[in-house]
């Protein structure tokens, strides 16, 4: 039997997930000639061609599409098999990979994790700031941070938070020259600070609701940004109205920077839940990781 190199095979797979020599080479810790070389050798003692080479992108042939779907879940398994096999350990060990928004991470994960982390210096934690919505299997986390409403149905999902609500805010002065809305509609008529959706490329529609009337909005405005941080800095400058979860605003709420608008017609709803695969077994390191963040949720 011929002795084939897994590490070619690696790389090929790593290459093809990722899209990019240079992003898998990162991942895999080589150089990108390394791994050009290694992709190059497997298909010449394949004598097919795997990959197809742009000066943009880098993307399976018919063939590599096929190789990949044949053994990319098999290095998977084999990588949980090995991270299982840390519980044998003293203490478990390994990497838990996270993709979140940069809120949640500040105020949730971060110091809810940091007593864990101290305690188990074996364990490292990878968090991917990402806005849109990952697919955690074929990205290969761990887990995902997101609203609960968002979230697939196939998933297993932990609440780790509190029910959120939406605020729309601006400065006092704003309002006091612009006028206040008594109605979700009339905001059609203001300067809103608006959000681009990094998963659909659209502009985020305002949604509200009383009393089981919903209203949906679409805002203009003179901004438009793809992350919440930006928005807070713009309502705070002057620029327009914002709206997001109460939670990112409440320190200008409470000592009066920014004045909160109609606020009945902001009802309460799931806040933010840790997901991950129900199908995969999960470490002994995450295990860990979801029952810190849970207890404290």
């Amino acid at each position: 039997m011929v002795r084939r190199n897994l590490n070619d095979l690696l790389s090929f797979v790593t290459v093809a997930r990722e899209g990019s020599f240079t992003r898998a080479a990162g991942v895999l810790g080589v150089t990108q000639s390394a791994l050009s070389q290694a992709i190059s050798g497997l298909e010449a003692r394949l004598q097919i061609r795997l990959l197809t080479r742009t000066t943009r992108s880098v993307s399976p042939t018919v063939a590599g599409e096929r190789l990949l779907k044949a053994i990319g879940n098999r290095f998977d398994e084999i990588e949980a098999e090995l991270d299982i096999l840390t519980q044998m350990r003293d203490k478990p060990a390994g990497t838990v990979r996270i993709t979140c928004g940069d809120h949640v991470l500040r105020t949730t994960l971060l110091p809810r994790l940091t007593e864990l982390l101290h305690e188990y210096p074996d364990i490292n934690v990878e968090f991917d700031v990402n806005y849109g919505f990952r697919d955690i299997v074929a990205d290969r986390f761990d887990a995902g941070v997101r609203l609960g409403d968002t979230i697939d149905k196939d998933m297993i999902a932990v609440p780790i938070g509190p029910p959120l609500r939406m605020a729309a805010v601006a400065l006092p002065a704003y309002f006091a020259a612009r006028g206040i809305p008594e109605h979700p509609r009339d905001l059609m008529s203001h300067g809103c600070i608006n959000q681009r959706m990094q998963t659909s490329g659209g502009l985020y529609v305002w949604d509200f609701e009383q009393q089981d009337r919903q209203v949906n909005v679409r805002v203009g405005g003179q901004l438009i940004f793809n992350t919440s941080t930006h928005i807070v800095d713009a309502a705070l400058a002057g620029l327009g109205i914002a709206y997001l979860p109460e939670e990112e605003l409440e320190p200008h709420l409470r000592e009066g920077r920014l004045q909160r608008v109609l606020e009945d017609w902001c009802p309460p709803f799931s806040g933010y839940y840790l997901y991950y695969p129900s199908r995969r077994q999960p470490s002994p390191a995450f295990t860990l990781v979801a029952n810190a963040l849970r207890k404290a949720g």
